[in-house]
């Protein structure tokens, strides 16, 4: 087994909590803004860093000027409607599939160990700019249906070819571990750091799940400059490395 829990703080449980989003650098780094946008603008703890040694060999400064190995960041939210409210991200994932899949399962198995119930992947569709749109692609049909009837935006039909990475593992494979997981998508132009796709996704999941986790307008200048170093160019090498189909979605 890879993966390695690395406890934060005083922390050593994931405890009770709404709902968790997990979101990696991808098309218009959508999802990766949305959690990064969250975790800035309310009050927000580190719990835990995932260590998996599939990840590419980069140690990074973190925060605290220590240098540290690759890991993706599991940290918990306080919203203003009370909900607490998870999430999971990193900067960077496994290159070969095989890797991708077995982080994929190693990660849920441990959240289902957790007590998680709830996953979506928040991330982004390249599409035409007038269209800004918001919709769920869940991976159960129970919990679609739980979905549709609460009044959340659930297609059938997209993506219609696919998706392909980490985080599309993690949407698809959770009925598996007994997670109800999906993917959360915002319509983007695919520019880097799409923080207005990222704020219509926030405010879609705040209506459907009553969540107060928008992002105030002021955060999105801060926001932009902190993730303009994630290079939509580094996704398409990368989607190369992965699949031999130019159609497959990115996550």
């Amino acid at each position: 087994m890879g993966l390695h829990i690395e406890w934060r703080g005083a922390h050593t449980t994931l405890g009770e909590h709404a709902i968790l989003f997990f979101a990696l650098p991808g098309v218009g780094n959508v999802g990766k803004v949305a959690i990064e946008g969250i975790n800035t603008s309310h009050i927000c703890h580190e719990i835990a860093r995932l260590h998996h040694t599939a990840l590419p060999p980069l140690a990074t400064l973190d925060e605290d000027g220590l240098l540290a190995p690759p890991h993706l960041t599991l940290s918990s939210i306080e919203s203003v409607t009370g909900k607490r409210v998870l999430s999971l991200t990193g900067t960077s994932q496994p290159l070969e599939p095989e890797q991708q899949g077995t982080m994929a399962r190693e990660i849920l198995q441990w959240l289902e160990s957790q007590g998680v119930k709830s996953l979506y992947v928040l991330a982004g569709l390249m599409d035409a700019p007038t269209r800004k749109e918001v919709f769920v692609v869940a991976s159960n049909a129970a919990h679609r249906i739980d979905l549709e009837s609460s009044g959340v935006d659930v297609r059938r039909d997209e993506p219609r070819s696919g998706a392909i990475g980490l985080a599309a593992l993690i949407a698809s494979i959770g009925p598996l571990f007994n997670i109800n997981s999906a993917c959360a998508i915002a319509t983007t132009v695919g520019s880097s750091g799409d923080v207005f796709a990222s704020q219509r996704l926030l405010e879609a999941l705040d209506g459907w799940f009553d969540l107060g986790i928008a992002l105030p307008s002021d955060i999105q200048t801060k926001l932009t400059e902190k993730l303009a170093a994630l290079a939509p160019e580094k996704v398409e090498n990368l989607v190369g490395e992965l699949t031999e189909s130019p159609d497959a979605f990115y996550m």
